[in-house]
């Protein structure tokens, strides 16, 4: 829905003035706009940053990408799409107006009123078949279709958002072996970064019929990287999708693009299941999303909200609104004078009011330290909601599914280097010398893959040490240290199908890929060593860490410890029944004093030498006694100069020696809870800062004072940040799917 301008908005674009907001992100932003005519307009821009002269060959790519954004709109028409009013792609801030589209976006549809009945997700389909035949007649792949890129109205869904859409066959703007579009509504070959052809778009508009009636996407969620491994290998996730729509959808959903139907065909298929064929669009809608399209068409109309002021207004403001109020005679007094006075008496109004002598002027406080202001805001370009993002020397590297990846300078966040080879699904990991791929071989020659070197400055990425063996499919980097490397490398399903000598029955034999983690030294290419996993039906969650002599490997809720050179097994730990489902989530395996450590119902340390633990934090906890024996109680540590930190749920951070696990204090907070377990803590010399979500999305704890000093608020709601630190040059990281944030790090 609309919001405010911001105070930086722009007055005007072209010839259509700005009233408000409808939304923003690492692309650019989307406004509620009216001609000189009074023609209500939704305009679409890009990042002036984006295409700026600064941004070099990356800019004149995202120009492209835009005016191919505007030429697929187009194409569409104005039926099954926005109809475009005006556009002009090569302005200093390229913009896009089409009609206002008065319905929701599917994702918020569903979010209204539930999951749709299956006669209205078979109307939808239809109608998208239809519109996505029309886009594949003329030549052209949609490539992003998502719940967000469907609006619903009354007279039928339009597609919107050909960010990246292409004509097939195309690719001179993806580089081979990268992929482009949103990970949990990815076609299979679009996650291995190959030719996304129309039948790419089947596989999506299946995913969001998934989505439509059920309320899930059908690879579920997570890390990029985890999304596009369950796309290309796991199996779809169809609980809830209604049984006359489930052989259809799996059809759609196969591997193989060659035994997907096409539009034409499941535009039929889907028909079939429906009363009959006259009835209109409208009445297939539940009642809740007719009310929320009667709300957007209201708002349309209504005055233009006035401007957030900046934050240097807003805090003179908070400033003058601060200190004892006026007495209640005074108030009155001023209120039977009328408003007429406000605009030529205002500060002889605010003056009258703070010089009341007979009221008692308030008891003076400490002044309490403030959030500080942001160093620097760096929009994801490209993200979908979905993105990776590595840290190394000076530099943050935001790698995202259809921006590449954007080398930012954390000291002042402005953008350096961009790649678009690099992408999520390869994986990248930086250190105090710079940033490190694994990716195909561009030569012939011994070993089809090596480990690459990336320049922040330039974005370039030269071939640094071939990986002699790692020639198997979906090679990532996962981590390094030490001199090792460790990789994860897959192979898909391998499907057998042969007569029984004795029966003649018809035997099919299916045996699962194998998630391979494999160490290789980073000098000489040689590997070391492989662990194999066999998983039965889906890709097995899985995370990894290295230290200087380990490598420790978790799939689902089993944890394994490896020599790092030798890859000898030291140990195997299985989480107990009430700890697995809390240990198959977790992603970061601190270590302290020859111990790692787990954040489940208890704090868990296990000795690095034996598997054994060595201490526990959680028994006899009041937090414990308060919240019942199978609550998770701890979220993810921090380690620094080998004290322990961690968020405690219904108490707050507390801090613990890391050798015996003794307590050392706590900083009780109303905030700790499940919000603040997404990543560890970031400790600094003063601070250590913690992401809690909802309107302060991060609070800094005074290690002094054992007390939460400040909170920093987003511009929104309900956002769940990472916090992340950026050591060499001193800032805190607040990442978000729309943009990533630099605060001092203290």
């Amino acid at each position: 829905m609309a919001t405010p301008l911001t105070h930086d908005d722009p007055q005007q674009l072209g010839p259509y003035r700005l009233v408000a907001r409808l939304g923003s992100g690492g692309m650019g932003t989307v406004y509620l706009a009216r001609s000189a005519g009074g023609r209500t307009v939704a305009l679409k821009t890009m990042h002036a940053d984006l295409v700026s002269g600064e941004a070099g060959t990356a800019g004149a790519e995202f120009r492209t990408r835009f005016r191919l954004e505007t030429d697929a709109a187009r194409v569409i028409g104005d039926h099954y799409g926005a109809e475009v009013v005006d556009a002009d792609p090569l302005a200093e801030t390229p913009w896009l107006a089409t009609e206002y589209v008065l319905g929701p976006p599917l994702d918020e549809a569903v979010a209204v009123s539930g999951p749709l009945p299956e006669t209205t997700t078979r109307a939808l389909g239809a109608a998208l078949c239809e519109a996505l035949g029309q886009l594949h007649r003329s030549g052209v792949v949609h490539r992003d279709l998502k719940p967000s890129n469907i609006l619903l109205t009354a007279a039928g869904p339009k597609v919107i958002d050909f960010g990246i859409a292409r004509a097939a066959g195309d690719d001179h703007l993806t580089r081979t072996g990268t992929a482009a579009g949103t990970p949990a509504f990815m076609s299979p070959e679009q996650a291995s970064g190959v030719e996304h052809t129309p039948v790419g778009d089947v596989f999506a508009l299946a995913g969001v019929l998934v989505f439509a009636c059920t309320g899930h996407g059908p690879f579920g969620g997570g890390q990029a990287a985890d999304l596009l491994y369950r796309v290309r290998y796991g199996e779809a996730d169809l609980s809830g999708v209604p049984a006359g729509l489930l052989p259809l959808l799996q059809r759609c959903l196969a591997k193989e693009p060659e035994t997907r139907p096409g539009t034409d065909e499941l535009a039929m298929l889907l028909a079939e299941g429906l009363p009959d064929g006259t009835a209109d669009f409208a009445d297939q809608l539940p009642d809740a999303l007719h009310a929320d399209i009667l709300r957007r068409a209201a708002v349309a109309w209504q005055p233009q909200p006035p401007r957030l002021p900046s934050p240097h207004q807003a805090a003179m403001e908070t400033e003058l609104g601060a200190g004892p109020g006026p007495s209640r005679r005074k108030v009155l007094a001023l209120a039977g004078a009328g408003a007429v006075a406000v605009g030529g008496a205002g500060m002889g109004a605010w003056a009258y009011l703070r010089d009341d002598e007979k009221e008692p002027a308030a008891r003076p406080k400490a002044k309490k330290p403030k959030a500080p202001k942001e160093l620097w805001t760096r929009p994801v370009v490209g993200g979908g909601g979905a993105f990776s993002l590595a840290t190394g020397g000076n530099y943050v590297l935001l790698l995202t599914t259809t921006g590449g990846g954007q080398f930012v300078d954390a000291r002042n966040g402005k953008l350096r280097g961009v790649s678009q080879v690099l992408s999520p699904s390869l994986g990248i990991i930086g250190d105090d010398s710079g940033f490190y791929s694994v990716g195909s071989r561009s030569v012939s020659g011994e070993g089809t893959h090596a480990l690459f070197t990336n320049d922040p400055e330039t974005g370039d990425s030269e071939e640094d040490v071939v990986l002699n063996g790692a020639d198997v499919r979906g090679t990532a980097i996962e981590a390094a240290e030490n001199g090792i490397v460790l990789l994860r490398a897959s192979t898909r399903w391998v499907t057998r199908v042969y007569r029984d000598k004795k029966t003649k029955k018809k035997i099919v034999e299916k045996t699962p890929w194998t998630s391979q983690f494999v160490a290789a030294d980073m000098e000489t290419g040689e590997l070391l060593w492989g662990f194999d996993n066999k998983s039965p039906d889906t890709g097995p969650s899985y995370a990894t860490a290295l230290t200087k002599n380990e490598a420790l490997i978790r799939v689902e809720s089993t944890l394994t410890c490896i020599d790092a050179r030798s890859g000898e097994v030291r140990w195997t730990w299985k989480a107990p029944k009430e700890d697995r489902e809390s240990l198959a989530g977790l992603q970061q395996f601190p270590t302290a004093k020859g111990h790692v450590l787990l954040g489940l119902r208890d704090l868990t340390a296990l000795r690095l030498s034996d598997g054994e633990v060595g201490w526990s934090v959680g028994e006899g906890r009041e937090a414990r006694a308060a919240l019942g024996p199978d609550t998770r109680l701890y979220g993810t540590p921090a380690v620094k100069d080998g004290k322990v930190y961690v968020v405690e749920n219904g108490n707050g951070l507390i801090a613990i020696d890391g050798a015996s696990g003794e307590v050392e204090w706590e900083a009780r907070a109303d905030w700790a809870g499940p919000q603040a377990f997404i990543v560890a803590p970031v400790v600094g010399e003063k601070y250590a800062y913690v992401g809690t979500g909802g309107r302060d999305w991060v609070r800094a704890v005074d290690l002094e004072q054992h007390k939460t000093a400040w909170s920093y608020r987003g511009p929104e709601d309900n956002e769940r940040p990472m916090v992340l630190a950026q050591d060499d040059a001193k800032v805190v990281l607040v990442v978000t799917a729309a943009d990533v944030r630099g605060l001092p790090l203290q």
